[in-house]
């Protein structure tokens, strides 16, 4: 159904107020973003939350407050210590993006996060249904939400067949959530919404019986009352995910671990991660190559059990190598060197943003059941 008909049949006021009726009982009311609801605070937790749930979150959020508590102290931060804070949450552009906003926020805005849609859509790592959410959580204005959990209760209660990811179906949505947004009270009904996604209308196994909106008939859930709710929103398009392989090199020495600043851009951009090379290379190059790349003379080198990380585009199987270097060369710890590299010690490990699969990959390395030694000399 298009959402020009579901307009035309949905009552806006009664939708909003068996929804408010819900939420007065069971909404979310003490996150911590909500507490208190600044500008600030609220742009951070919105960028956080983009693909990530809310339980996901809260330690992220809190972390990142206590250490970067306003917009002033979060635009002189580096970025290593940025990305510090960020490791593990995935999607690092939008830690990128949220150091970027806040030095164009600093530099044009006085500090200050601008009120306006148009204002805040043109600011990295902001979108449409991201900015809807500052301005209604933020300022009270009339901010429209059409987050993945707004999406799916509105794909269903409408029947709007499609993928939410096209254009055709997204501009449906829009329209949707447009047209049943109050002109007051945006704010709350948007948290309504997207609690009402979160806690009932689940992607799988929704709990219809206890959503306010089930209803029956032309005053309910469409896709209910057709007993067709497993089909709504429609799955995005099978896409086979490609593979790629490469061998990670946990090289250690005199109590330190060898680590390389990524690009800026691109997968794990500006993070730290472990020196890599291609997984086809024969093992006997292994020490070569480090001795090329990094001066770094190699004493052994044993393989680790290899495994796979999945991004939204690609399949990523990693081969993990653990390689004992004969010294570091008296380089001090966290010192850069020019080809990127560093030596940092174990203990300062977690001081350096990571991604996920590297903190678990040198965790279980050292934990109290790791792996020997290696003992292969090549």
């Amino acid at each position: 159904m298009a959402a020009g008909d579901a307009a035309d049949t949905i009552d806006a006021a009664s939708f909003r107020r068996k929804l408010l009726r819900w939420f007065a009982r069971h909404g979310r009311k003490n996150l911590p973003w909500q507490q208190p609801p600044t500008p600030y605070r609220v742009w951070v937790s919105e960028i956080m939350l983009q693909q990530t749930q809310v339980a996901t979150v809260i330690p992220y959020f809190e972390k990142f407050m206590a250490r970067f508590p306003d917009m002033r102290a979060l635009t002189q931060a580096a970025d290593d210590e940025v990305m510090a804070h960020w490791a593990g949450l995935g999607y690092y552009a939008r830690a990128r993006n949220l150091h970027r906003c806040a030095k164009i926020v600093t530099r044009e805005y006085g500090g200050a996060l601008p009120d306006s849609l148009p204002a805040l859509m043109k600011l990295p790592g902001i979108g449409r249904s991201t900015a809807g959410a500052i301005i209604a959580h933020a300022f009270g204005g009339r901010g429209v939400i059409l987050d993945g959990n707004v999406r799916r209760v509105l794909s269903r209660y409408a029947a709007i067949a499609g993928w939410p990811g096209s254009a055709q179906v997204a501009a449906q949505l829009w329209a949707l959530a447009e047209q049943l947004t109050p002109r007051r009270g945006a704010a709350e009904h948007g948290q309504a919404m997207m609690d009402l996604g979160a806690m009932v209308c689940l992607p799988a196994r929704p709990r219809c019986p206890q959503c306010p909106l089930s209803g029956d008939g032309a005053d309910g859930c469409r896709a209910r009352v057709a007993a067709a709710v497993h089909k709504y929103p429609g799955k995005k398009p099978a896409k086979a995910l490609p593979e790629k392989a490469i061998r990670m090199l946990v090289c250690e020495a005199d109590g330190m671990v060898l680590l390389e600043k990524r690009p800026p851009v691109g997968v794990w951009g500006g993070l730290w991660s472990l020196p890599e090379m291609d997984a086809a290379a024969p093992a006997e190059t292994i020490a070569p190559y480090i001795k090329r790349r990094y001066g770094i003379a190699v004493r052994a080198a044993a393989a680790g059990e290899p495994f796979k990380h999945t991004f939204t585009h690609f399949r990523l199987q990693i081969e993990p190598w653990f390689v004992r270097a004969r010294h570091s060369d008296g380089v001090g710890d966290g010192v850069v060197m020019e080809n990127t590299g560093a030596w940092v010690k174990r203990c300062r490990l977690s001081r350096y943003g990571m991604p996920r699969p590297v903190q678990r990959l040198l965790a279980r390395r050292f934990s109290a059941q790791n792996t020997p030694p290696p003992t292969m000399d090549v």
